[in-house]
């Protein structure tokens, strides 16, 4: 963890295309995306490129909140997505650029995410283990096998 960056990986028994839907449904973006202790909620979202998004978080506890948004730049379906992140806090200043990566391997997919000009505010450590706490609810909501 250097220059502001983070770098993710995890391997997720889902398929590719079950992990991307997960990254472009409102629905599962507020399920999964906020680390534990915060609730989520979708303003807005137009997955395609140039398409834009914006979500607030709120903590559970304290009942205080963040907004963010950002703008797709890439998206290939079940395999890689590119975004930005901005707060609208301008103690939280900058653009933050994630790269999502899905690649498909023999139990389900790759999965490794690359976030970058975070806010030297925010220690790396905390951006860590929030997106740590995030994947593994990802997990939770697309490894299930459950008959439709």
């Amino acid at each position: 963890m250097s220059d502001h960056t983070v770098h993710l990986h995890r391997v997720l028994r889902a398929p590719p295309a079950r992990v991307y839907r997960a990254f472009i449904e409102p629905l599962a973006m507020a399920r999964w995306l906020p680390p534990y202790g915060f609730c989520c909620q979708v303003h807005h979202m137009e997955p395609k490129v140039g398409g834009t998004f914006r979500m607030s978080f709120q903590h559970f506890g304290s009942g205080n909140s963040h907004s963010f948004g950002g703008e797709y730049l890439e998206l290939v379906p079940g395999e890689r997505l590119r975004y930005t992140d901005v707060f609208d806090d301008p103690a939280l200043p900058g653009v933050m650029h994630v790269a999502v990566d899905l690649t498909p391997v023999i139990c389900g997919t790759e999965l490794r995410v690359s976030q970058s000009g975070i806010p030297a505010s925010i220690p790396l450590e905390m951006c860590y283990l929030g997106w740590q706490e995030s994947l593994a609810q990802l997990a939770l909501l697309v490894e299930p096998e459950i008959p439709g």
